[in-house]
């Protein structure tokens, strides 16, 4: 005899683990290079296949003094995650008097997505910053699989992104060097992907922690690379 319960559960077979259709589309980058970690961003929330819903949204956030996460995906599943980083960092810095490890905050959020593999959460984060192990960058998919990365770019324009950093990051370069051709790298994918565009924001994180760049500081980067 059926119960609710049974009703309730996931179907087992090829397709029981299938992420649900949501279709969405953004560029995020980051690097990891010497002193710092990089990222840069799109600002187009696109909503269907072809509406913006919104030309100023901001896919990377702050998760402490020493680490971020970038979202691509759902917008909610991505907030509902951000905001369990930022309570277990909190925690962990009330607790022990030290910043918690940016690999221990990809585990938290690898955990999360793990739980949720059987209606899996549709977002796929980039989580990097500062600590004593040095810089750290990781990649986090729907099911709570993590890889570090040095470089990594995700989203619908991410193969163009991703293929304009390779070319051209070396594993020498300070965050200074990098942060021009970060934002070359999502300009380029919002010359191919429509689902990419409006604005860029870039974030770094370094010794001095975690640091916004400024509208005007984005607009001497955007003429420096013009002629790049």
């Amino acid at each position: 005899m059926s119960s609710y319960f049974e009703a309730m559960r996931p179907p087992l077979g090829p397709n029981s683990l299938r992420l649900p259709e949501v279709k969405w589309g953004t560029t995020t980058v980051g690097v990891a290079c010497k002193g710092g970690v990089v990222f840069a961003t799109d600002t187009r929330v696109v909503q269907g296949e072809t509406f913006i819903a919104h030309k100023t949204g901001k896919k990377v956030q702050k998760i402490d003094e020493h680490a971020a996460m970038t979202t691509a995906g759902g917008v909610a599943d991505a907030q509902a995650l951000l905001d369990v980083l930022r309570y277990q960092s909190k925690i962990f810095w009330l607790e022990r008097g030290t910043r918690m490890p940016v690999r221990s905050i990809s585990s938290v959020a690898s955990l999360v997505l793990f739980r949720n593999r059987m209606a899996p959460m549709a977002v796929q984060a980039l989580i990097g910053g500062l600590d004593l192990h040095g810089p750290e960058l990781y990649q986090i998919d729907p099911y709570g699989g993590a890889t570090k990365e040095e470089l990594v770019s995700t989203g619908s324009g991410s193969p163009v992104a991703l293929g304009f950093l390779e070319a051209n990051i070396k594993r020498d370069m300070v965050p200074e060097e990098v942060v021009p051709l970060a934002v070359k790298a999502v300009l380029t994918a919002m010359n191919r992907d429509t689902a990419t565009g409006n604005d860029f924001d870039v974030v770094v994180i370094d010794s001095k922690g975690y640091r916004e760049l400024s509208a005007g500081e984005r607009g001497v980067i955007a003429e420096r690379i013009a002629h790049l």
